[in-house]
């Protein structure tokens, strides 16, 4: 029976939650609002539209999110060409990929965003698939990209582990009904990827290499 491997990517594999958080704050500010860069951060993770409506609220102008969303893309597009991998990323899912795990990558980045995140990570070959924002329609915390992820590996849910850094990844993978491990590498609490479903949490991915004879990928 197949093993399926799901890792979220930024701030999991590659380290950009902070690239995002200064392209949102920028990409706000240009269309006139004040968001606080923590808030930005605890964000992060969410697809754009909802990253919008949970920091502006159900009333703002919605006509505007398009700009905002684009705005945030050409600000962070200016990092594509230097992205950088958190240590022993590629590594790790090289390990599994020869351990027999089916290594599909979950992420609300598409197009040539996804593109410049897998050049970072530098592992395509090791690379099973990958559920992006451009296949599913509604993004973490919501199961279907994690469940995309374990339909296009062909693994089920209880042979399965989903890897990640934010509390929307833990609930996403905890209502797909995966095991769900955190990482810290994205700046988010110990305790807030507990509370949200984390089974176990890692520094970042070379933690998790070190420690994979006793983690969940054991």
């Amino acid at each position: 029976m197949e093993r399926a491997a799901v890792f979220d990517v930024d701030g999991t594999l590659v380290d950009t939650n902070h690239l995002h958080v200064t392209a949102w704050w920028e990409a706000f500010r240009q269309a006139g609002h004040r968001i606080p860069m923590h808030s930005v951060h605890r964000a992060v993770g969410l697809g754009s539209g909802d990253l919008i409506a949970r920091l502006l609220g159900e009333d703002r102008d919605r006509a505007r999110d398009a700009e905002i969303s684009a705005a945030h893309k050409v600000l962070y597009g200016q990092f594509f060409d230097r992205l950088p991998p958190l240590p022993d990323a590629g590594r790790l899912l090289h390990r599994l990929h020869e351990d027999g795990w089916a290594v599909v990558l979950a992420t609300s980045a598409g197009g040539a965003e996804l593109a410049a995140l897998r050049r970072a990570i530098d592992a395509d070959d090791a690379i099973t698939a990958t559920a992006s924002a451009d296949d599913v329609t509604e993004g973490k915390p919501a199961p279907e990209p994690v469940e995309h992820a374990l339909e296009l590996a062909g693994a089920p849910a209880d042979h399965s582990v989903f890897v990640g850094d934010t509390v929307w990844d833990m609930r996403a993978g905890t209502r797909a009904g995966v095991h769900c491990v955190g990482v810290l590498c994205g700046g988010i609490p110990r305790a807030d990827l507990r509370e949200a479903g984390a089974d176990v949490i890692y520094d970042d991915p070379a933690h998790l290499l070190a420690a994979l004879p006793e983690s969940p990928f054991a």
